[in-house]
């Protein structure tokens, strides 16, 4: 780990850089540039009451400093413990709030500038260009270099925006196949192997399906477009002019999706999260899609279930999305070198490694990775597995104007079995025109 001390003066300049203009690692477009002036000030000021020794890691968590963090409700046993652990050996107390991770940076773009956003906060990286571009979170300067050597290089890269990094990394995400292990022997190879099991299988007088998922989210959905050649962004998701969600190979997924609807005739709104769940629990449903979150609820439900890749898609591996979920630093903390101090902890070998057991996220830390409790679970190796076929969710802003018309495409070739490439067309155009706001 990198070592060095800090004194007291040395740190306030450090702080004033950090939370200002000045910052000659970021050419101008740090998150901090658009920071309000009293910001700047309120943070110099504070660093010039930071404690007189420097930590063992060579920052200056200021004087008296006190520290809220937003997490979603479901990982918020992790957090106590990691905050207790930091308490005691930092003797700065930590308040947790429930904030869902998905709603952060919405709620920390009101909330922050208001001085009662939380000092750390978590979300998945594709909201990390809204939050930059917003001014709402601090590079990761002092801990760079540390973070770049302990996490795997693409949660790096995922976390990273004009080639500044921002987080701390959490953990990596992937969607994959749950099946339930009391009628599913071999988990399927293909969607043809589900189709086919479902001919046996499905009773849909009771309600009973082989296959169930969310059939108009994007998000789990993505697999038919990029399993077969198409993309929501060109130049590895960078370039919002070049859109591939309407190509030849998202036209081929799509159509294999909606042929999808004989083995599941159902609405699409009628294949919520928690009916699915219900179904999966009472043995209505044999397999689904959905992510590591879901580990916990379906284990409290006592389902004995594994999980495995997805399907492969008219002979093609299915790539789904993946994310990385991080910490990140609030540019408007009175706070910001305990919040460092915070996220460098809690983001850390040992960080991770208590996220996996507590929650069984999948850690983006390279050593965690190793850690031969993690190697040996079945329900990890499975994640891992699909997160070899999968591409990072963009982060730039432009992609907040793809879920909605993408969804309502999903919606329509599904429901009302229109034309994919019809559907796909007019979505796109909605895409479209809407980054166009986007970039002005």
């Amino acid at each position: 780990m990198r070592k060095w001390f800090v004194s007291t003066m040395i740190t306030a300049l450090f702080i004033v850089s950090a939370c200002g203009g000045g910052n000659n690692n970021n050419n101008g477009n740090s998150a901090a540039t658009n920071a309000p002036a009293a910001t700047e000030e309120a943070s110099a000021n504070n660093a010039g009451n930071a404690s007189e020794a420097p930590t063992e890691e060579g920052i200056v968590p200021e004087e008296g400093a006190t520290l809220t963090v937003w997490d979603s409700k479901n990982e918020r046993g992790f957090v106590e413990e990691m905050a207790k652990e930091f308490t005691a050996q930092y003797n700065i107390p930590v308040k947790i709030e429930e904030v869902e991770s998905p709603d952060q940076v919405k709620k920390l773009t009101t909330d922050g500038p208001a001085g009662i956003g939380a000092d750390v906060v978590t979300f998945p990286h594709d909201n990390l260009g809204q939050a930059v571009a917003a001014g709402l979170v601090l590079p990761n300067d002092f801990f760079e270099d540390e973070t770049k050597q302990a996490n795997a290089e693409a949660a790096v890269n995922a976390v990273t925006t004009d080639g500044i990094l921002y987080g701390y990394p959490r953990s990596v995400e992937t969607y994959a196949l749950f099946y339930n292990k009391d009628l599913v022997q071999t988990p399927p190879a293909s969607f043809d192997d589900i189709k086919t099991f479902s001919k046996t299988f499905n009773d849909p007088a009771s309600n009973k399906y082989a296959f169930m998922w969310e059939m108009g989210n994007l998000y789990f959905n993505y697999i038919f477009f990029a399993s077969t050649g198409g993309y929501v962004f060109g130049e590895n998701g960078t370039n919002p002019a070049d859109i591939g969600m309407n190509n030849d190979g998202a036209v081929e997924g799509l159509k294999y999706f909606q042929s999808l609807k004989e083995i599941l005739p159902i609405k699409s709104g009628d294949a919520s999260a928690d009916i699915i769940q219900g179904k999966f629990a009472d043995k209505s449903v044999a397999m689904t899609i959905t992510g590591p979150w879901k580990v916990a609820d379906f284990k409290n439900l006592g389902i004995n279930f594994g999980v495995a890749p997805i399907p492969a898609i008219n002979g093609k591996p299915a790539v789904s999305f993946s994310g990385v979920k991080a910490w990140y630093v609030n540019s408007f903390t009175k706070y910001p070198n305990a919040s460092r101090l915070f996220a460098n902890f809690i983001s850390s070998k040992a960080g991770q490694l208590k996220d996996y057991f507590l929650t069984g996220a999948i850690p983006a830390n390279k050593e965690a990775m190793e850690d031969p409790t993690f190697k040996a679970d079945e329900i990890s190796s499975g994640f891992a597995a699909q997160f070899v076929n999968s591409q990072a969710m963009p982060s730039i802003p432009e992609m907040g104007s793809v879920w909605d018309p993408m969804g309502a495409a999903l919606a329509d070739i599904w429901n009302e079995n229109k034309d994919p490439k019809a559907a796909l067309d007019n979505a796109v155009t909605q895409v479209q025109e809407a980054a166009k706001g986007t970039t002005k």
